[in-house]
Order: C-alpha cells, then sequence, then structure tokens
C-alpha cells in the first residue's frame, strides 16, 4: 500500500518537484525520514520556564529543514532567536520532542482526520543543541534553501541555528500501533 501520492504533490508544491511517492507503510524507516525530509514545519514541544506554566509543557511551530532538497540528511535543523520563549525554555532544559504531521498536505484533510493512524505522524525526541562552527555553513544552506525569507529576517534578533540530536523517532503511519525506529536504521534509509 503506498499512501495517495497527491498529499505529498500538495505538500511539495512550492519546492519539492523531486519529492516522488512516499514510501509503502511498511518502511518505517523510511517513512519516517520521507515526513521528516519534505516536511517545512514542525511542533517543538519543551518544559516550559515562562512564570504562569513553570514545568509545564509548551509547545511551538517552527521551520525545520534536514538539508537541501537533494540531500537528506534525516538531522534537523532550526533558525531561531534567543526572543522566543521556546529557546529560554531549551536554555534550561534541552531536551525536546519535534512532531509532524502528514495533515500538512490535503490528503489527510480529503480523506482521513488528523488523528487517523493513517495520516502518518512522526516525533523526533532529542537534545537541542546550537550548531558548531563547521557545520554553519550546511546548516545555513539547508534551512534558507527551504525557507528564503528567513535569509531576510532582522539581525538585531540575533537569529542562530540549532539542530536535534535524536534519542528516539517515533512513528505512527498505520492502524495497529506504533514504530520505534532504531536510529540506525533511521539514518541509514533514504527518503527518496
Amino acid at each position: 500500500h503506498l499512501r495517495c501520492p497527491s498529499l505529498w504533490s500538495s505538500l511539495s508544491k512550492v519546492k519539492k518537484s523531486g519529492s516522488g511517492s512516499p514510501p509503502p507503510h511498511q518502511e518505517t524507516a523510511r517513512t519516517a525520514r520521507y515526513i521528516a525530509h519534505y516536511s517545512d514545519w514542525g511542533h517543538l514541544a519543551t518544559i516550559s520556564t515562562q512564570d504562569q506554566i513553570k514545568g509545564l509543557p509548551f509547545g511551538n511551530i517552527f521551520s525545520v529543514s534536514d538539508g537541501a532538497l537533494d540531500n537528506s540528511t534525516g538531522v534537523i535543523y532550526f533558525y531561531v532567536t534567543p526572543m522566543d520563549n521556546t529557546v529560554s525554555d531549551l536554555k534550561s532544559n534541552p531536551y525536546a520532542s519535534l512532531t509532524f504531521s502528514e495533515a500538512e498536505g490535503e490528503f489527510c484533510k480529503m480523506v482521513y482526520d488528523p488523528e487517523d493512524p493513517r495520516c502518518a505522524r512522526l516525533s523526533l525526541t532529542g537534545k537541542m543543541v546550537e550548531v558548531a562552527p563547521e557545520e554553519l555553513g550546511f546548516a545555513k544552506e539547508a534551512m534558507f534553501s527551504r525557507h528564503p525569507v528567513m535569509a531576510k529576517w532582522p539581525v538585531g534578533h540575533k537569529w542562530f541555528f540549532m539542530k536535534l540530536e535524536l534519542i528516539q523517532v517515533w512513528l505512527q503511519d498505520w492502524i495497529g500501533g506504533v514504530s520505534l525506529i532504531p536510529l540506525e536504521d533511521y539514518f541509514k534509509a533514504t527518503p527518496f
């Protein structure tokens, strides 16, 4: 069974002319890499440092990239500002979960409810770290090639690059349970 290619074509209108069809749902590592690579944004959950909700979960939307369209790494990059509450949270506790959903496209809206297990969702959990100087060029290309407007954001906001060092890859892409994908399998798989 292949998930409907129309989902991914609508998900990819602007940038993903070479995305092809999603892998069969049984290929869980490849499905996870496919969702991570072709998603433009995700929901990042942290433990809040805000006074009214200190110690409670807090979620925020972030634009992401795991590389240019033709170069998927599986490593998720972010372009963030210290002015964001989430960045304050990460300074206190760097662990976070990033969730993607096929509901980003049109297919789930037309056929499945976003909570239906056949509308795949991927949660990547790990440690958010600032990108090292030797990796900055790649992070910049990854983010700005997929989100070009970011290059013009106000310098005074002190934007910088972060990445998620993975601890767990969790995928639900079919009825009957979830898959915990070994990191080695996730990084060996290709979304192409």
